[in-house]
């Protein structure tokens, strides 16, 4: 069952997603895989800022990590979800796949590292994943071996649906903003807007990851969202959250009504549910991301009408 309304006239489909139990262990795998994937894009791309030049991306497929330098030429590797196989291929016209399905991750790992020698693409990655309690060396990890090609099929459409309103969203903004973009650590889609103005130092703490890359990340206040499969909260999910929090951030009053702030998340939360049944859900999320950003904005008095497009409508 699908929910579908508009953007410019484009229907989006808002697929019913599996309780976050049923596929937890599919989840965890898919999220070493990215892993792998966007620790490869870290390796041979130039170090963006807020690591933007490590991050995957939403296709009509399933993800990519768009196309990653290499020498004199170039190749992008990508999960596609419709016939189930991960494809490398290069600017030479060469290409490579195998197929997606259940396997472990130290599988996964020699499959794709196998598959770039034979293109002649030499890297060597730090192989253990981040943002995670337990960091298991790719190598060596046989616990995460699951994949249920439905749920990640449908997971794929919700971030499809989410990836085109958080790109509407964006538009709204001529300051700085990052790209709409896969985090493959935190395995989240995401936008952020930034007021232009420094931040204290981050304190880190991170799981599995130096606090320096977590301190450069947000060197400048955000305001910033996304989408997740809920790891940690229970069901899929959009948040928001603003770093500095300003004073009584959590207290701002958000829409739509089903939205609300978790404290020990420290961020604002709208369920995928709530906008999937929605009788507009573009409209639903739109509004969730609109006055999410007006707490963040307005509490700590950002440059707005040097920020926003005058046009702009929530």
């Amino acid at each position: 069952m699908t929910t579908t309304d508009r953007i410019g006239g484009v229907p989006i489909h808002w697929p019913e997603l599996p309780p976050l139990e049923a596929w937890q262990d599919t989840c965890a795998t898919l999220h070493m895989w990215t892993q792998i994937l966007g620790k490869i894009r870290l390796e041979l791309s130039p170090d963006i800022n807020h690591c933007w030049g490590s991050t995957l991306y939403v296709t009509t497929r399933g993800l990519t990590t768009s196309p990653i330098p290499c020498g004199t030429f170039t190749f992008a590797i990508e999960f596609d979800f419709i016939v189930r196989a991960l494809h490398i291929t290069t600017s030479q016209g060469a290409e490579r796949s195998f197929a997606l399905q259940p396997m472990p991750v130290a599988d996964f790992y020699r499959k794709i590292m196998e598959a770039l020698g034979e293109l002649d693409i030499a890297v060597e990655i730090l192989a253990r994943p981040v943002e995670v309690e337990v960091a298991i060396p790719f190598e060596q990890d046989t616990r995460h071996a699951s994949y249920d090609a439905d749920a990640v099929y449908r997971f794929w459409q919700a971030l499809v649906s989410a990836d085109r309103v958080f790109k509407d969203f964006r538009a709204r903004f001529t300051g700085k903003a990052s790209p709409v973009h896969f985090f493959w650590g935190s395995f989240d889609l995401a936008v952020t807007r930034f007021s232009g103005r420094t931040a204290p130092r981050h304190p880190g703490g991170v799981p599995n990851l130096a606090d320096r890359v977590v301190q450069e990340a947000y060197s400048h206040e955000v305001s910033s969202a996304g989408f997740w499969p809920g790891t940690g909260l229970g069901e899929a999910a959009f948040y928001s959250y603003a770093y500095p929090a300003p004073a009584g951030f959590d207290k701002y009053p958000v829409q739509p009504k089903e939205a609300y702030f978790h404290a020990r998340l420290g961020e604002f939360i709208l369920p995928y549910e709530a906008v999937r049944t929605a009788p507009d859900p573009t409209q639903a999320l739109l509004r969730f991301l609109q006055t999410t950003y007006d707490a963040a904005a307005t509490l700590a008095a950002w440059d707005r009408a040097a920020l926003e497009r005058k046009t702009a409508q929530a």
